[in-house]
């Protein structure tokens, strides 16, 4: 505990396991004062072209943030200022005027900004670049999945209902509907960063009584964001909840991707495998086994991913203009939800080019019932030759029953039963998979595959 900051600028929560080095630069103590320094650089820039400061300050201050960047050195000259100001921009600012050694600058520095039009515009801006790489990451997930629905388009495999085997389908449709999934967790995510992608720079009660709206409009452009339209002295916290709701969702997916595959790779199923690396061990105590880690690696982030939702959603009322209940949140589940997000993607996106299907046991597990699941295509046909329907059921359900109890093909037991109307070659016909498969086409076609 004794290396812990007593106010630190940045809970940096997110363990090194489950960060991403763009995520992880990202959301850097030092991507976040170099945000804000912009935020300030932008707004004497404004404040420039109103002439209300001399000409000259945002462009001096931004020539030595770039010649001299705010690097972890910086960070820690904050930390030591806020461990008396007890007050993170004022420490920022303070630190930021020594880094550059440009009085003139620090005089006009903040000049009519509260701390809230800094920090909630800076975060937002990080936010959108945030949620730009988890949709590009998002984007190859998909390109992942159409491949393999593409892949297995026509490949007969059994389907489960509650867990038990009902009819064939295609097993492509599995990865069909998973990418259908992602596309709307796309949708979601870039409608978050619309909502997420304004910029608040409107003072201390959010009237703009000491900075006009003009200054917000500049920064809001600069940063590539819109101003927000009403903020008090934060941002709306139902956008920040968006985001968290749209990765929530996302969560939901990816842990019924990782669901479904995990139940494909039991040993007594066995239609899929995840990638297995040479090298790779499975078990410290036996070294047959091949464990679908990676899988249960995602359900088990996916259970955070969502977990973050919550805190944000109870983010939205603070009290009066402003309050800084969620701050502390926030600090924790931008980050960390974000960078969550991008890992399982990425990760998830290594087992779906790698995964491994195993067609024989597609197959194998196709006859496993010896013919029961194409007890629906005979029910139908002895209908279509005249049979009531109670009938017909109840002579293929004794059959089906009888089919469990002595392991025998129902096709076999169908043609024994004196009361089956349907013999032969057209019964025969009636336990083939190939009608299951009719219509997947015009499935794929409205993906345009």
């Amino acid at each position: 505990m004794a290396n812990l900051r007593p106010f630190p600028g940045t809970l940096k929560a997110m363990i090194a396991r489950y960060q991403t080095p763009e995520m992880a630069a990202l959301w850097s103590e030092e991507s976040r004062y170099q945000t804000w320094a912009l935020v300030e650089a932008y707004a004497l820039e404004a404040w420039e072209a109103l002439g209300q400061v001399p000409r000259g300050l945002s462009q001096r201050l931004l020539k030595k943030l770039q010649e001299k960047p705010l690097t972890e050195a910086f960070a820690r000259m904050v930390a030591k200022l806020e461990a008396s100001t007890r007050h993170d921009i004022v420490a920022f600012t303070r630190a930021l005027v020594a880094w550059t050694e440009d009085e003139e600058v620090g005089r006009y520095l903040h000049l009519g900004l509260t701390s809230s039009d800094v920090v909630d515009t800076a975060q937002n801006a990080l936010l959108a670049r945030a949620l730009d790489l988890v949709l590009a990451e998002l984007k190859e997930v998909e390109e992942a999945l159409k491949a393999l629905a593409l892949r297995y388009r026509r490949t007969p495999a059994i389907a489960r209902t509650h867990g038990v085997h009902a009819e064939p389908t295609a097993f492509g449709l599995r990865f069909l509907s998973f990418y259908a999934a992602f596309q709307r967790d796309q949708r979601r995510l870039k409608e978050a960063r619309e909502t997420i992608g304004v910029a608040m720079i409107s003072g201390s009660v959010g009237n703009y009584a000491h900075v006009p709206p003009e200054v917000e409009a500049h920064v809001a452009g600069r940063l590539g964001l819109r101003p927000e339209p009403i903020s008090t002295q934060v941002v709306p916290r139902d956008r920040h909840a968006e985001v968290l709701a749209a990765l929530a969702i996302l969560g939901g997916n990816l842990e019924r991707v990782a669901v479904e595959l995990r139940h494909l790779q039991r040993t007594e199923v066995l239609e899929v495998e995840e990638p297995f690396a040479e090298g790779q061990t499975g078990s410290s105590s036996m070294p047959h086994k091949k464990n679908p880690v990676g899988l249960e690696n995602l359900t088990g982030v996916a259970r955070l991913l969502r977990s973050y939702l919550h805190p944000a959603l109870e983010d939205i009322a603070l009290w009066h203009e402003r309050d800084i209940s969620h701050s502390s949140v926030e600090r924790v589940i931008l980050p960390d939800a974000t960078t969550l997000a991008h890992y399982a993607l990425r990760r998830l996106k290594g087992i779906l080019r790698g995964l491994v299907v195993l067609e024989a046991n597609l197959e194998k597990n196709l006859n496993l019932t010896r013919g029961l699941i194409y007890s629906q295509q005979v029910l139908n046909a002895l209908i279509a030759h005249g049979l009531p329907r109670d009938r017909a059921y109840a002579i293929v359900q004794r059959n089906a029953l009888k089919s469990w109890e002595e392991k025998r093909p129902l096709a076999e037991l169908l043609e024994e039963d004196p009361e089956n109307p349907l013999k032969g070659e057209a019964l025969k016909a009636l336990f083939d998979p190939a009608p299951f498969l009719r219509h997947v086409d015009a499935i794929y076609a409205r993906f345009g595959l």
